[in-house]
C-alpha cells in the first residue's frame, strides 16, 4: 500500500519518551508530572513541597503511539477511546552497590592515573545481596491501582524502589522512591560517591507494552526509565544537556543528519539563554550572563544583532563562537565559557584541558557554522513556544516528549553527575537515537572482575552494550545525596568564589533568598535597597553546611528535603530596573541537627575545607606531563 491511505496505515506501537525521568522526594503521596515540553509554563509557587512541606516527587508518565511503515507518528494509542488495549511493563532495579566504585569517566585519558575501579562492598560474597531487584510489574487499561516495587531487598532489609499506575487516558505513570538512604551497618558515609554498606532507593530500567489494536497484536519500540535526585532548579537547564549529548552521539554514529546549517531559534539561542538562566542559582553566573550583566546575550538589543546573519556582526559572532572552551586551544584555563568543572576536575586544578567542561562537538560545530554567517535567521521576538504536549502537531509530540525530559538533565561534569555518567556518550548504549538499547530477555551480564579499567569496560556484550534494569544507575554515587552535597562551586576562592562550578541548574550555589525578594519587590523600599537585595545571593547548601564535611554529607541524607527549591516568581511592574520574572529560593531552613552540629545558626560558603573532599582531588600521585 503505498499514498495516503498507506501514511495512516499503523503498523507499530513506539513508547515515549524514549527515556523518561522521574525523581525520587520525601513526601509520602505527592507528586508532579515532569516535563512534557521543553519550555513548560511555569507552576504555581509551592507546588514542589506537599501540604506538610515535604518535597513532592516527580512522576515520568509515558505514551504510546502508533506510526507508519514510515516511522511516522499517526496518532496517539494510549489516549482515551482509541480503541487500543494496553498493558504496561515495568522493571526497576538499584544495583549500585553490587557495581563498581566511582573514581573517574573510563573513557578519558586520565582515568589511568586515578584511583583503580574496584568493586563495591568487596567483601561481600553474596552479590545478590547487595542489588535490590524487586522485579518486573504490570498494569492494564485506565486507572490503573498502583503497582509497588516493594519486595526488593539490601542486605535482608526490604527496599521501596516507586510504583506504576495508569491515568484515565492508560498513560503509564512511574514513580520513584522517596530518598530513603541508609547503611546496613549503621556505619556513617564518608566518600562523595563510595560508601560500602549503603543504599539508595534511586534505579532505573525498561518500559515494554503489550498493545492490541482492533483485536491486532502490535509491535512495540520500548522506552526506558531512570529514576534520579530531586531536581532543586526545576526551571533551569545547563547548558550542555543530556539531550544535547545525546544527539551529539547519535550524528557522530550517523544515526542523526548533521545540521549543517543550524536553526539560530532552536540550535543558538538556547545556549546563550540556558547560560542566562543560570544567573538563579550561581552568583557567577549571575554577574556574567545575567540581569544587565558583563555579557548581556539575550536583552533584546543584543538578540537583534545575534540573530543576523549580517555581514556587519560577523565579527560579533566570531569573537562570542571564539569565547566557548575548545580543549585544543585553552587547555586547563578556568576563564572559557561556560564555567564548568569537567570530568578531570581537581583541586589544585589538573594540568588537562578536561579540567574543564565544553560543550558538545556538535554544539561547538553549530556555533562555528553561526559565527560564519551559516544558519537559518529564524529568530521569532513574539515566538511562544507550545505550553503543553497537546499544543504540538501529533507527528512532533514523541520527540518533543523525549527532548523534555532530557533537557532537564544534566551532561557537564561526570564526575559521576546528577541523573546519568559517561557511559552515555557511548553509541554502543543505544539502539536508535535517545533510545537504550535493551538486553534480551534471559540474558546473562558477564561476571564482574574485582577492577574494570579503561580497555576492559569495552568488552563486547559488557557494560557498555545491552542494558538489563539498575545498568544506568550503577554508575552513579551512592547514596545519591554525598554526591549532592559536595558539588558546589567556586572551590578556589583566590580565582573567584563562585566559578567553575559543577551542577548549579540542578544543585543550586546561590540563590536569592524570600527575604531579599520581598524587598525587590516593595516598592516602599528605596531603590539603591532594592537593587543591592537584587545582587545578594545567599549561600543554597548553608542549612545542611557543616566545617566536618562528613557531618555535611550525613546531614544531607536525613535532610535533602529541607533544602530549597528554586521557583519563579513575578517581579516587580512598578520599575524596569529588574526582570518581569524572578526566581527565589522557596525556603531556607535550619534544621535543628544542623544547629547542633555546627554550633551556631549559620555556617559560613567558606567554612567546609576542600582539602576534605575526596572528590576534588582525583590524582593522587600526579598526572602524566602530557595530558591530550
Amino acid at each position: 500500500m503505498t499514498g495516503p491511505a498507506a501514511a495512516d496505515q499503523i503498523v507499530r506501537a513506539v513508547i515515549y519518551p524514549a527515556i523518561g525521568i522521574a525523581r525520587v522526594g520525601n513526601s509520602e503521596s505527592d507528586y508532579v508530572v515532569g516535563p512534557e515540553v521543553p519550555d513548560p509554563p511555569r507552576l504555581a509557587a509551592g507546588c514542589y513541597r506537599d501540604k506538610t512541606g515535604a518535597l513532592k516527587r516527580q512522576a515520568a508518565r509515558f505514551r504510546i503511539y502508533g506510526v507508519n511503515a514510515a516511522g511516522e507518528i499517526v496518532r496517539e494509542l494510549s489516549g482515551e477511546g482509541t480503541g487500543a488495549k494496553i498493558t504496561w511493563h515495568v522493571e526497576l532495579a538499584n544495583l549500585k552497590a553490587a557495581w563498581y566504585t566511582f573514581q573517574l569517566a573510563l573513557d578519558i585519558p586520565e582515568a589511568a592515573s586515578a584511583p583503580p575501579t574496584v568493586l563495591r562492598n568487596s567483601t561481600i560474597a553474596d552479590r545478590s545481596k547487595l542489588a535490590i531487584r524487586p522485579g518486573p510489574r504490570s498494569v492494564t487499561g485506565a486507572n490503573a491501582k498502583p503497582a509497588l516495587f516493594d519486595s526488593g531487598a539490601f542486605m535482608d532489609r526490604t527496599v521501596y524502589l516507586g510504583e506504576i499506575f495508569t491515568d484515565a487516558a492508560a498513560r503509564l505513570l512511574v514513580l520513584g522512591g522517596r530518598g530513603v538512604s541508609a547503611s546496613h551497618d549503621g556505619s556513617a558515609a564518608k566518600d562523595f560517591a563510595n560508601n560500602d554498606g549503603w543504599f539508595d532507593d534511586t534505579s532505573d530500567g525498561p518500559v515494554t507494552a503489550d498493545v492490541s489494536l482492533d483485536g491486532k497484536l502490535l509491535e512495540v519500540t520500548p522506552a526506558w526509565v531512570v529514576v534520579t535526585p530531586p531536581n532543586y532548579g526545576p526551571r533551569r537547564k545547563s547548558v550542555r544537556t543530556m539531550w544535547d549529548l545525546m544527539r551529539d552521539v547519535a550524528v557522530k554514529s550517523n544515526s542523526l543528519k548533521l545540521p549543517e546549517r543550524p536553526s539560530f531559534m532552536q540550535d543558538i539561542l538556547p545556549v546563550f539563554q540556558r547560560m542566562a538562566g543560570l544567573q538563579w542559582v550561581n552568583a557567577g553566573f549571575a554577574a556574567g550572563f545575567g540581569w544587565q550583566g558583563v555579557f548581556d546575550l539575550t536583552s533584546p538589543e543584543a538578540l537583534s544583532r545575534l540573530s543576523s546573519a549580517a555581514a556587519e556582526h560577523a565579527q560579533e559572532r566570531q569573537t562570542i563562537s571564539n569565547s566557548f572552551r575548545r580543549f585544543e586551544v585553552d587547555s586547563w584555563s578556568p576563564k572559557p565559557w561556560p564555567w564548568m568543572y569537567g570530568d578531570a576536575m581537581n583541586i589544585p586544578a589538573a594540568q588537562t584541558p578536561r579540567q574543564n567542561a565544553s560543550l558538545t562537538d556538535l554544539q561547538l560545530f553549530m556555533l562555528a557554522q553561526w559565527a560564519k554567517g551559516i544558519f537559518e535567521a529564524d529568530y521569532d521576538p513574539n515566538h511562544r513556544p507550545p505550553a503543553s504536549i497537546e499544543d504540538v502537531p501529533v507527528k512532533q509530540q514523541g520527540d518533543v516528549l523525549t527532548r523534555a525530559a532530557l533537557e532537564f538533565c544534566l551532561a557537564d561534569a561526570f564526575h559521576p553527575g546528577c541523573e546519568m555518567t559517561w557511559p552515555m556518550r557511548t553509541a554502543s548504549m543505544y539502539m536508535a537515537p535517545f533510545r537504550i538499547l535493551h538486553a534480551p530477555e534471559g540474558w546473562t551480564p558477564p561476571k564482574p572482575r574485582r577492577t574494570l579499567t579503561s580497555d576492559s569496560v569495552k568488552t563486547p556484550n559488557g557494560p557498555l552494550w545491552q542494558q538489563q534494569a539498575g545498568g544506568i544507575t550503577r554508575w552513579m554515587a551512592v547514596p545519591w545525596q554525598t554526591d549532592t552535597a559536595s558539588c558546589l562551586g567556586g572551590y578556589d576562592k583566590s580565582y573567584d568564589p563562585y566559578a567553575p562550578t559543577f551542577w548549579p541548574a540542578r544543585v543550586p550555589n546561590e540563590v536569592l533568598s524570600q527575604a531579599d525578594y520581598q524587598i525587590v519587590v516593595n516598592p516602599k523600599e528605596s531603590l539603591d535597597a532594592r537593587k543591592a537585595a537584587f545582587a545578594r545571593r545567599a549561600s543554597w547548601i548553608e542549612p545542611i553546611q557543616n566545617p566536618d564535611y562528613v557531618v555535611q554529607i550525613n546531614t544531607m541524607v536525613g535532610e535533602f528535603g529541607k533544602l530549597g527549591v528554586v521557583e519563579e516568581l513575578d517581579g516587580p511592574t512598578d520599575t524596569d530596573a529588574f526582570p518581569r520574572v524572578i526566581e527565589v529560593e522557596d525556603q531556607h531552613i535550619m534544621p535543628a541537627t544542623v544547629k547542633a552540629a555546627a554550633g551556631a545558626p549559620h555556617v559560613t560558603a567558606a567554612a567546609t575545607r576542600t582539602a576534605d573532599i575526596v572528590k576534588l582531588n582525583r590524582f593522587p600521585h600526579g598526572l602524566p606531563v602530557q595530558i591530550r
